[in-house]
């Protein structure tokens, strides 16, 4: 049974409205070559691609709104989701694994209420997981931002969380 993701309300602002405009009337009339920039350009602009933004593209691209959520779906560059103000990454490859990666990320879900992919309702944290980042020694790792965080325990958590949380 999968769980409903902590859905977190669209609040794209006027100027960022106009942006995006400005990104689809750069890109008019290219068709479908014009797909892949003009979403990279509008994910700069909002942080991620929510359905209104992709509908607003589906409109100025005369593209098919289902063949643009495929795209967004299908390549891993994209976020359906904001991220929050920290973004914290649970390294899931085979070292940090066996080492106890998943209990350090299922600690992480239960203090934050959040699942993997999601973002805080206050915009604060956001949470994923990665295959590796080359820091093997370190295992299990996670960052914060550019931070890393390494030789990890459940437990840790909490002071990592608090560190960011009074800022």
């Amino acid at each position: 049974m999968s769980q409903k993701k902590t859905v977190v309300p669209f609040s794209g602002t006027p100027q960022q409205e106009q942006q995006l405009q400005q990104i689809i009337q750069a890109h008019q009339g290219q068709g479908t070559s014009a797909l892949m920039p003009v979403l990279q350009q509008a994910q700069d602009v909002y942080g991620y691609l929510p359905l209104e933004v992709q509908k607003m593209i589906a409109v100025g691209l005369d593209i098919p709104l289902e063949e643009i959520y495929g795209v967004v779906t299908f390549y891993s560059q994209f976020s359906l989701y904001p991220k929050g103000e920290y973004k914290i990454s649970v390294c899931l490859g085979t070292a940090c694994y066996v080492k106890g990666s998943g209990d350090v990320f299922d600690r992480l879900v239960q203090k934050l209420g959040i699942q993997g992919g999601e973002c805080t309702p206050d915009g604060k944290f956001s949470l994923e997981a990665c295959r590796c980042i080359g820091a093997c020694g370190l295992a299990p790792v996670l960052t914060v931002n550019d931070e890393v965080y390494g030789r990890l325990v459940p437990e840790d958590v909490d002071s990592i969380l608090e560190k960011y949380s009074a800022q």
